[in-house]
């Protein structure tokens, strides 16, 4: 059974542009579906109608991306409303959600994706982004939202070759290829696999990255479907990690000079991913999914970067370090669905269980300068594993050698093993195991209740292999994590909704390194949520949503006065949403959303990279049958780039973006996309103070997309 899916927080409506899954015909398309994923991956684990969701949500599917030539999940989140994006050291996909900033709430078919790197999007179906705290469904984290991506999957008794080659102005280029054969009627392979050479605006960058996804579908019978997968992942890229700032703002002044060792400033990624998935009907009423997953990553990143600047002397100096990562998640997890009545009340149970493995070893070594500015002066403030630099462009620095500020040759001896320059090396072993129940309940025709609750076991041993220290500590959790929900339908295409739910953090954080000091001793951080909104369909092709919550962290932290005793510290995030969705006429859409944010820490301190507003907007319009053409805007606000009184601030900004395409025949299409349309100079993140990211000057990207 079909149904138009026009009611959403990000609706599945597709750009004229779109293309269907088999390329037949490159027409406008609606897309059909009810539920928020088009396939029973999906992030809230049920077949609730979207409308019923009491919860802000919002989706991005393949085809849209393709249209908007979105090559990165931070181009998704620069238009998604709530949710902004980080600079994540330059190595990886960094998002704040509605103000709290994340590296591990990232999902892949529903399973944790919690390794740091850039993720590729060329083998997804669609892109979820959900809201607020998730950990009835997800677990720990997700306290502010998550990311889930939705793979594509082979399909039965289907056949088609679909590619997709693209330039841009920088010289990067992409390949991508996606074909899919039935081997029988019940059966289907599916190869989706992609060649990225990496280029941008800024001096020494570089990068290749290959993805190779085989996955592979058996219809065992009428009720039994099983999926297997596996991904070869290879990722090189260059390290940047921006800018320095003076007088409270980014120096503009530098936007070309990279502050870092072209020669060692630099990413590297390998992972195996083996997933299965077994789906079962046992009824009409009950349906069961069982999911194995396991992921084996060996990534190291090797940087410098500015860790100060005195802008009296044009002075800059200069830290860094390399960290390497082996990780192996083995993830198992299983739910079942039930629908039934009890007397004129109906229900939709799910009731679901997770266990996971996660053994992962991590060590960082920070670099020795031989010949350091001020190496003999007693008042000397810099460590041994900082330098000073005239600031110049290119900087006098390469190959770990080079001319310091006092015109002296220096060298930095960079992760030779020695203790002198070893940070930290952590062995992570990681046990969870949860199980959790929720039961939607229909008490009438206008009224939805959601009920539920999450119970998480977390138990975590840490080896510190650091010579001087050679300990293992250890910490169990328990939480129980609650959700409520309230919908009522005043009419069949407009909800209300009212929520409550809890996530929860343990203190060894989000890649598990660090319980030293007190931090084995202290409670999980606490997360709620309580939001209330509205979703109108205004007709078959135009949906309206908008919510308002308010996010509450709670901390323990050592009470300075006692150290025997604890103190909690709070922070605070509110804000609004609203988006409106669809077709004005049937050849023009429109996309546009706007977010309001407003945080502060419990010393009443604005907290970072949280811009009071942002806005976007993306409009297509078709021409006629061939042509057509799209041009959107961004707007950030400015914002702190750290939590502190005299944070230096992120300038607001507007970008534009713009697109067209031509249809050269039914299987092949010609489209440009267009990034910073106005070639304006902006900064649309951080790390830290005088680590600042300069955004792309004016580019564009040429692509050709068809099918054989």
């Amino acid at each position: 059974m079909k149904f138009k899916l026009t009611s959403i927080a990000t609706a599945i409506i597709l750009s004229p542009a779109a293309f269907a899954a088999d390329m037949e015909d490159i027409e406008r398309l609606t897309v059909e579906g009810k539920y928020l994923s088009v396939n029973q991956s999906n992030s809230i684990k049920s077949p609730t109608p979207i409308i019923d969701v009491p919860q802000s949500l919002s989706i991005m599917t393949a085809e849209e991306i393709t249209a908007r030539g979105i090559t990165s999940v931070g181009q998704i989140i620069d238009y998604t409303p709530g949710v902004n994006t980080s600079q994540g050291e330059g190595h990886r996909d960094s998002v704040v959600f509605r103000g709290v900033r994340s590296t591990a709430d990232f999902y892949l078919d529903g399973n944790r994706d919690d390794v740091q790197y850039y993720r590729a999007l060329y083998n997804v179906e669609q892109v979820e982004i959900l809201r607020g705290p998730n950990a009835l469904l997800f677990g720990r984290g997700g306290t502010g939202g998550i990311l889930n991506r939705v793979s594509k999957k082979a399909k039965t008794s289907d056949k088609f070759v679909n590619y997709n080659v693209s330039a841009n102005t920088f010289g990067a280029y992409n390949l991508q290829l996606d074909t899919n054969v039935g081997t029988g009627d019940k059966s289907a392979l599916r190869i989706n696999a992609m060649y990225e050479s990496l280029d941008n605006h800024r001096d020494f960058f570089y990068g290749d990255r290959y993805g190779f996804n085989p996955t592979a579908r058996f219809e065992l019978s009428d009720d039994t479907i099983v999926d297997v997968s596996y991904e070869y992942i290879d990722h090189e890229r260059f390290i940047d990690r921006g800018v320095p700032t003076a007088n409270g703002e980014p120096v503009e002044a530098f936007e070309e000079i990279v502050f870092g060792d072209p020669d060692n400033n630099y990413q590297t990624l390998g992972a195996d991913v083996f997933r299965a998935n077994v789906e079962h009907t046992f009824s009409d009423n009950l349906k069961g999914n069982f999911n194995a997953f396991y992921g084996d990553y060996d990534k190291v990143y090797s940087n410098f970067y500015a860790a100060g600047y005195n802008a009296e002397t044009e002075q800059v100096t200069l830290d860094g370090y390399v960290d390497t990562t082996q990780r192996e998640n083995m993830i198992l997890s299983s739910n079942l669905v039930g629908e039934f009545e009890t007397g004129s009340i109906g229900h939709t149970v799910i009731f679901g269980g997770e266990v996971i493995n996660t053994n992962s070893n991590q060590d960082r070594y920070n670099p020795e300068f031989d010949s350091r500015v001020g190496a003999n002066d007693p008042e000397d403030t810099l460590r041994d594993d900082q330098e000073m630099f005239n600031v110049s462009r290119p900087l006098n620095f390469r190959g770990l050698s080079g001319v310091n500020s006092a015109g002296n040759a220096v060298t930095a001896t960079f992760y030779n093993g020695v203790e002198s320059t070893l940070n930290d090396d952590t062995h992570v072993d990681l046990d969870v195991y949860s199980f959790y129940v929720q039961d939607e309940i229909a008490l009438s025709d206008n009224f939805d209740l959601v009920l539920g609750a999450r119970f998480d076991s977390f138990d975590i041993e840490v080896f510190n292999a650091d010579p001087e220290v050679l300990e293992t500590r250890s910490r169990k959790d328990e939480e129980v994590s609650p959700r409520a929900g309230l919908v009522y339908k005043p009419q069949k295409n407009i909800s209300i909704y009212a929520s409550y739910s809890e996530s929860f953090l343990p203190r060894s954080g989000e890649q598990y390194a660090n319980i030293n000091g007190d931090a084995n001793a202290l409670d999980p951080d606490t997360f709620t949520n309580q939001e209330i909104g509205v979703k109108w369909d205004f007709n078959d092709s135009m949906s309206f949503t908008a919510a308002i919550f308010e996010n509450e962290q709670t901390s323990l932290d050592n009470d300075p006065n006692d150290p025997e005793s604890f103190v909690e510290v709070d922070s605070d995030v509110s804000g609004f949403e609203l988006q409106l969705q669809g077709y004005i006429t049937e050849k023009w859409y429109v996309t546009a959303n706007y977010s309001n944010l407003d945080g502060e820490n419990a010393s009443g301190v604005e907290l970072r990279e949280l811009p009071e507003n942002t806005m976007s907007v993306w409009t297509t319009y078709e021409v006629n049958e061939v042509f057509g053409f799209g041009i959107g805007a961004t707007y950030q606000d400015e914002s702190k780039v750290s939590t502190s009184a005299s944070s230096p601030v992120l300038p607001s900004y507007t970008r534009v973006d713009a697109s067209a395409y031509y249809t050269l025949s039914d299987k092949m299409r010609l489209q440009l996309n267009v990034e910073n349309l106005t070639d304006t100079l902006y900064f649309p993140n951080a790390h830290s103070t005088h680590q600042v990211t300069v955004g792309a000057p004016i580019n564009a990207r040429l692509s050709l997309i068809g099918s054989f």
